[in-house]
């Protein structure tokens, strides 16, 4: 007699975006464990999976007054300490499933303690944390003090086959290297993305942020980011990119920041204060996984 085999498990799921960041949502909370690397580059597989960029998963609270808390895994199975888009996924999720009751309310993440404004019309505002320059507190190697710009060599691997790179470096909970160009349609993405990431300087790698400045109230965005590749929009690397621009001058401190996928409001009001992200948060569809 053949042994007896377990029943498939089901895991129900939601499919969200903000502005173009695709996640896939689970729920914890019943005492499911957490997925594994292997589960969510099979859940985030755009071909034989659900698709997306991250997998975020709802959990019991961890600080007083927090209606839950959420973990962040990237495509590649790798964790990831502060997404602002997923927040906002977050929020609209925790709100239709009765969770998050009013207009304002507190999310624990990876990186901390989120204070939550439901807009209304599926907008959430969140607070992201003061960005820290530092560069022992990205990390960032090779550089004493803070500075506006960092100068590096990056190297391909042959001699004589690399390049001189400038860019701004900030954490908001998470690295974030903030490249300005004059052509965000012609940014070398797909070349210092990776290069950057891999380099010696990042030794967590990093976001890598390619940033236009259209005018002092707006800027268009690209982000690669890391475990995933670049993305339709990126919360964190949108609140990077404004706080590196805002503390040079270059910016006000209210910015409407333009993405593939959307536009994201970022205010910083002064060096001290919280930077806050505003944009929406949609769903998309509800299924179930067959592990």
């Amino acid at each position: 007699m053949p042994p007896l085999s377990s029943p498939p498990s089901i895991l129900r799921f939601s499919k969200m975006h903000g502005a173009g960041n695709d996640f896939v949502v689970l729920d914890l909370r019943a005492g499911m464990p957490a997925p594994s690397p292997a589960l969510c580059r099979a859940l985030a597989d755009r071909h034989a999976g659900v698709g997306c960029d991250q997998i975020l998963t709802i959990e019991a609270p961890r600080s007083g007054g927090a209606a839950a808390a959420y973990g962040i895994w990237n495509a590649d199975g790798s964790r990831s300490q502060q997404c602002g888009n997923g927040a906002r996924c977050v929020a609209a999720w925790l709100q239709r499933d009765g969770t998050a009751r009013g207009s304002r309310f507190l999310l624990d993440s990876p990186a901390g303690l989120h204070e939550v404004d439901a807009l209304g019309e599926g907008r959430y505002r969140v607070a992201m944390g003061v960005p820290r320059f530092a560069p022992e507190l990205v990390p960032l190697r090779g550089f004493g003090e803070t500075r506006d710009r960092y100068e590096a060599e990056l190297s391909y691997g042959q001699p004589g086959d690399g390049e001189r790179v400038h860019f701004g470096a900030v954490s908001m909970g998470n690295p974030h290297a903030v490249i300005e160009v004059d052509d965000i349609d012609r940014a070398p993405v797909a070349r210092l993305g990776p290069a950057l990431q891999a380099s010696p300087w990042f030794p967590e790698s990093v976001n890598v942020g390619f940033v236009q400045v259209l005018a002092r109230d707006r800027v268009r965005l690209r982000v690669y980011e890391r475990g995933v590749g670049e993305t339709l929009a990126c919360g964190s690397g949108a609140c990077a990119a404004a706080a590196v621009l805002m503390r040079r001058g270059e910016i006000d401190r209210k910015v409407v920041v333009a993405l593939p996928g959307g536009e994201l409001a970022i205010a910083w009001p002064e060096d001290a204060a919280q930077v806050s992200m505003a944009g929406p948060a949609a769903f998309v569809f509800e299924g179930e996984w067959t592990a």
